[in-house]
């Protein structure tokens, strides 16, 4: 009779234990699965983030490049009045000494 006591209680200890393991293995694993997702949504949000700037950054660079081909336009414009002015001035200069 105490054998078979002794059995039963062991097999009662041994299936206990067994159900409590398998419940922490489906907490870690719920918690494993929780942390994935979580890293997954980190990393969207992330990478929206990243979109986003870069999307601000390029319309700022075009902008600039915008704002720089119109100086060059303005410098040019501003150099061809000022040859076309020193022109004249060549020229009147030689009218001058053509005259004298």
């Amino acid at each position: 009779m105490k054998k078979f006591l002794f059995l039963l209680i062991s097999v009662l200890v041994f299936v206990l234990s067994l159900t409590f393991s398998s419940c922490r293995d489906n907490k870690k694993a719920d918690s494993v699965e929780e942390v994935l997702e979580n890293a997954g949504d980190a990393i969207e949000e992330a990478v929206d983030d990243a979109a986003k700037a870069t999307e601000g950054a390029l319309d700022e660079a075009g902008k600039a490049i915008d704002n720089a081909v119109d100086a060059t336009d303005d410098a040019v414009k501003s150099t061809e009045e000022a040859i076309k002015t020193a022109g004249e001035a060549v020229d009147k200069k030689v009218d001058e000494i053509k005259k004298d």
